[in-house]
Formats: structure tokens, sequence, C-alpha cells
């Protein structure tokens, strides 16, 4: 466990003398005459209707949306004859009332099925309880999957760098070291790379093992409290692949019939998701790329500079970027980029592969989140569009046509039609080739530039700085460990944090809802952090830059001191693990545990699956969430009430849902207050 004089290697591994005092795994029940619903079927068909009409238009967003950029591409988007994510959102209304209750099943050919008062159970017998715990769990198992595939991927490329497979070196060596003495390895007299080797194969075991076994992770990361939670809740994973495994066997023609055991396995789900799908995938990052550095960084699509080879770089994976952006800055292609007309070589980012490279190398510029990446490509200023896995829309090909982008695949697990392949294969055997495949990515945007020299390019003008890299270890360093920041929440000066995260989603004003919630946060004294594609209105709109203390309450200004935005930008999605590390050192410097503390987990504008995961796997360590998007779960009260509230006396923690994001940042300010309460804190 590391000590505070130390680097903090994780969120959690503290002790306490106090546990939950329950029995067994239980649910509360909330049945009528029906166990599916409680008043009939029409309820929720009146509750999804409801819902139905807060949906967001294209024209909400065009009046609404807080960036002026977002407004301008859209636009000029439909000058250009392109459709965007909000044209396809108001084509499909009205969106299906039966899949926004989560009473739609088609798992078997039977199907598909739907509970209505006419027909309240499937072919099979399923009930609302059933399938919609079934669709909950199967969508949870996809997101442990999706972030799972980032792990191996990383953790693979850890595995080939300590076997000298792969030519890149081990920046982390310190992060590496620390994290093998968590894990109880002895490091006296051993090399970085048989160090990093060991390691990888202790997480690869936790993501693949089939054998029944301790997972690791857990065991060396988390803290004693939770640990005791989980394993009277007989919640405790397996490994990730047996909890996806599982929960596609369980959820499968006629097998698991009990709505209760189906969202038992929904948590071991989200406990899986949290150590291997954000923590091991943090952990190997940190190992091959290094921790990162607080940096200051341009950010908007005003950052695109005209006459330069301008490449985005598109998802989740920091291998093949890394190499990407490394050559990008060599003179030897500085040099082709100027034989080819340009004036040089500039990198931008979209979603999380942006993220993660900003703070550890130069010159990385943000632009968009998922959502938007159609109105940024539309711009006709980007010559090469290199994509690997999630979040990647398939229509962004249809801009690129219409731009004359090139775009570029790099993963076998994530094609386009029309885009170029330079792929690892399935087998990664060609993992050697890395500097080649880089290589060839560079050269093929520079060929770009040449031939689209007559491409009109319209870039709207909107460009601020912002603050990056907000890393626990910066944290410790700047406080001189977290006892300050324990002592500012105690106090008052900082009234509690706020970790807002998560992906956008057209149902609520694009960008909207995670401005609203940090306006009324930051009003009230509440400090907070963001990553993930939530994080790019407030970096686009100037909210991480220290000029933002103007946005916070007098008392949070004055704990800012002049060298700190009121709101830490974290990096990609999988650097909520530098959230709650913090949370965790913080908890520990109060002397209390993690769910006593005034936090808060938001992810307003939720749309993927990961999101899902990651409000759960919180709420498993007892941090509330907040989200202005329901789940999909209002055709069973049983499910819905467990989701929403029943984890308060399992974990401490419960799940809140306000489509107004005023409302919901009011909720939130309410409840840390009520925590403080209970402290007796001011």
């Amino acid at each position: 466990m590391a000590t505070e004089k130390k680097e903090p290697i994780h969120t959690h591994a503290h002790e306490y003398d106090h546990v939950h005092e329950h029995e067994d795994w239980h649910f509360h029940e909330h049945d009528a005459a029906h166990p599916h619903t409680h008043g009939g079927v029409n309820d929720y068909l009146k509750a999804v209707s409801e819902y139905r009409r807060t949906f967001a238009t294209k024209q909400d967003v065009l009046e609404q949306t807080p960036d002026p950029a977002v407004r301008e591409m859209l636009v000029h988007m439909e000058k250009l004859g392109c459709d965007t994510t909000f044209d396809r959102f108001d084509q499909q209304k009205p969106q299906c009332s039966f899949g926004l209750a989560g009473v739609c099943c088609k798992i078997c050919n039977m199907g598909p099925c739907k509970i209505t008062p006419k027909s309240p159970r499937g072919v099979c017998g399923a009930d609302a309880d059933l399938i919609v715990s079934r669709n909950l769990l199967r969508s949870a198992a996809s997101g442990v999957a999706q972030h799972g595939a980032h792990a191996r991927e990383i953790l693979l490329s850890l595995k080939f760098a300590a076997e000298g497979r792969l030519d890149l070196p081990l920046i982390g060596a310190a992060r590496i070291r620390e994290v093998c003495k968590a894990f109880g390895m002895g490091t006296r007299g051993q090399s970085t790379k048989r160090l990093a080797g060991k390691l990888a194969d202790v997480l690869l075991d936790d993501l693949s093992r089939a054998v029944p076994a301790e997972y690791k992770t857990i065991k060396a990361l988390a803290p004693k409290e939770r640990q005791e939670v989980w394993q009277k809740l007989d919640i405790l994973p397996i490994s990730a692949y047996n909890e996806v495994f599982d929960a596609y066997h369980r959820t499968g023609v006629g097998t698991d019939g009990d709505w209760k055991s189906i969202m038992q396995q929904f948590l071991r789900c989200g406990l899986a998701f949290c150590f291997t799908g954000v923590v091991a995938s943090n952990i190997a990052t940190d190992a091959l790329f290094g921790i990162g550095h607080r940096a200051t960084s341009k950010v908007n699509v005003g950052a695109l500079k005209k006459g330069y080879v301008n490449i985005a770089v598109h998802g989740h994976l920091p291998t093949l970027v890394s190499e990407i952006v490394r050559l990008g800055h060599t003179e030897e292609f500085l040099d082709l980029a100027r034989k080819n007309g340009a004036k040089g070589i500039q990198f931008y980012g979209i979603c999380c592969s942006c993220l993660s490279a900003m703070y550890r190398y130069e010159g990385v510029i943000p632009l968009s989140n998922a959502v938007g990446a159609e109105l940024v490509l539309g711009t006709g200023a980007l010559d090469l569009w290199v994509a690997d896995v999630q979040d990647v829309f398939p229509a962004i090909m249809d801009v690129a046509r219409c731009t004359r982008t090139t775009v570029v695949t790099t993963s076998d697990s994530a094609r386009l039609p029309g885009a170029e392949h330079y792929a690892y294969d399935h087998h990664h055997s060609n993992i050697e080739d890395t500097e080649k495949i880089a290589r060839k990515i560079v050269t093929r945007a520079i060929e770009s530039f040449a031939a689209r020299r007559d491409v009109p390019v319209s870039i709207p003008p909107y460009e601020v700085t912002a603050e990056v890299g907000f890393t626990a270890e910066y944290v410790r360093e700047r406080f001189h460990g977290f006892a300050a920041l324990a002592h500012a929440l105690k106090s008052g000066q900082v009234q509690g944090i706020v970790n807002l995260v998560g992906c956008n989603n057209p149902r609520v004003v694009y960008e909207k809802a995670v401005i609203d919630v940090t306006d009324e946060l930051l009003k009230n004294n509440i400090l907070v952090f963001t990553n993930g594609c939530a994080s790019f209105p407030l970096l686009k709109l100037g909210y991480c830059s220290i000029e933002a203390q103007k946005k916070a309450g007098a008392s949070l200004q004055e704990f800012l001191a002049d060298d700190l935005p009121p709101v830490w930008h974290m990096g990609e999605c999988i650097d909520n693990t530098r959230a709650s590390t913090i949370f965790g050192a913080v908890a520990q410097a109060a002397g209390l545990a993690i769910k006593d503390m005034p936090y808060a987990f938001a992810s307003p504008e939720w749309s993927n699956e990961k999101g899902l995961d990651a409000a759960l796997a919180f709420r498993l360590f007892g941090i509330s969430s907040y989200h202005c998007v329901e789940p999909p779960a209002h055709g069973s009260d049983n499910v819905m009430n467990f989701l929403k509230h029943d984890t308060q006396e399992l974990f401490g923690a419960t799940m809140n849902v306000i489509v107004d994001p005023k409302e919901l940042a009011g909720k939130i300010i309410a409840d840390i207050k009520a925590q403080r309460k209970a402290l007796g804190w001011k």
C-alpha cells in the first residue's frame, strides 16, 4: 500500500474499522398484482411518453448549445449537404417506447417480444423484470468488453515491450515499481523490464482467468471496507472475461429466470469494468508512456492551422498513436512535409486518444468529443483521420468523402467501409512493425495534404487555452500531500468534489447539460474533476483555464490561489482512476471512508454502455451518481428501484436522474450539504 509520502498508485487500499452491517444479498420488492409492474403497464408507457417529450431537437441545439463553433459548423454542414448526429436523431423520432422502457426482448428467434397489457410475458414466460434486467446486464457486459479490449491492447503492449518485441521505452519505470510493490512483488535487484512483464501477466490474468481464483487487482488496490462488502454480497468477479461470458450465458434462452440473480451479475460486471477496464488500463498506460504532467494546451476548432499537414487521432488505443505523434515531430517527416508544400505537421485529437496524448506529448490539440467529430471533419482542414476503436461513428466516412479527407483505421476490431487499413493483425503477429505502420500513416498524411490543396476550408474562429494534466501525482506535489485538500473540505472552503465525466447524448441539448451543471457546482464552491468526452465543452469554453476562477464561489476561488483552474482536467476516460485516487487519498487524510465524504459522480449526458458501467463503478464505492439521461428500465419498477434507490442500503450510494441540468445540479448540491451535515462539517 502506498503511503502519503509516495506517489499514490490507486484510489483505495485503506483500512477502516467499520463495515456495512447487512445480511446477505437481498432486494426490496416493489410488487403489485404482477411482479413486473407497479400499477399496470400503462404506467411505464406514460412515463416513457413524458420522458420522450423532453428530448432535444436539432433546432434546440442550434439555439442553445453553449459552443458557438458547434452552431457555425451545424449551419456549414447543412450547406455541404452532410447529415450529422443531430439530423439522424431527429429522423429516428419517435423512438420506440418499448426500447426506451427496456421491455423489448430480441434474444431468441421466438420473438421479438414486448411487454404490454395484452402480453405481460414473452413467449418463453419472461416478465418485465427479467427482460429489463437481462437487457441492462448485456449492456453492462458490453461496456466491460469495450474497456476490457482497451485494457487487453495496452497490457499486451506492456508485455511485448518488456519482452523486446515492441520497441518502446518503459517511461513509467517508477510507476511500475510502485504498483509491483502494492501487488506484493519483490522489486529489489530486478530490472524494470522484468517487473513490467510480471505486472502485465498479473493484470492479464485478472482480465482472462477461467479457473476461479482471487482477483488480484481488487485484493491489492481496493479498500478493505469495500472488499468486505463485496465479499458478503458475493459479487467479487473471477475475471473480466468470465463475467462477460457469464453475463451472456445467464441471459441466453432459458437460463437465468430470476431478475435478482441477473442484477447480481450486473454488479460483478461493474467491478470487472472498474478494476480491469479502467484501473489496469491506466496502470499499463502510465507504465509505458509515463504519468504525464500539467500542461497548457490550445483547444477548439479555431486552433486548426491552414497550410499544415493536419492529422487527427481518434479513439482510445495509445500504442500506435504514440509512434505516429513521435515520428510526425521528427525532422525527417517535417522536411518531407515542407517538400510537399506544407509549413509543418500538426496533430489534433478527437475523443480519448487526444486526451491521453495532450499532456504526455507536446502540441496535440483537443478538438471534439465523439458526437461532434463530424462537425470537426466538416471544416475541410484535416488531411488524415486516424481511427482505432470505440466512439468512432461510421457516419464520419460520409463527411470524409465530402472533404476528401483520408481516413485510416488501425485496429483489426474496428473497420470502416472505404477507409484505408493499416492495422495490427488479429494475432498481433506484426507488433514488431509498429514503427513501420506509423511511418506509412504519417507518409500517407503528407500525400493526402498534397492531393487536397484545393479543398475549401471553413474554420470557426474560436480558440482558448486550457490547463490539463491534473494527475494525483501533480496534486500531491502541489499541495505537499493530500491533507491540505482534506482540510479545505472540512473547513468548508471547498464544499465538495464532483467527478463530472461521461459521453454525450442528443437526447439533451449538446454539451449544455455539462455546462449548466458545472456552473451551479462552481458557484456553490464545489471543485470539479473531469475527463473523457464530457470534458470537451469544459475545455472549449474556458472552464479549465485559470481565468475561469471568476465562475467559482469566493471560498473556492481562495482555495485555488492564483495558479489553479476551477475544473481539473485529468485526461481520458480510463483516467477516472486519477479522480478516484485523489478521492481515496483525501478520504484517508480525513480519516474517513470514501463513501462518507462529500463526493459525487456526474455524467449528465451519458449514452453508451461504458457510461452505464462507469456510474455503477462509483456507486459500488459508495459515491452517488447523477444524470440527465434515464436508463432503459421504466418497464420494471423492481429493476428501476434497485438501480436508483436500493443500492443506498447495499453500498451507501444512489443513482439520480433529473432531466433538467440545473435541477440535477441542485440535487447534487443538496446531497453534498447533507453529507457534510452528517459529518458535522460547516
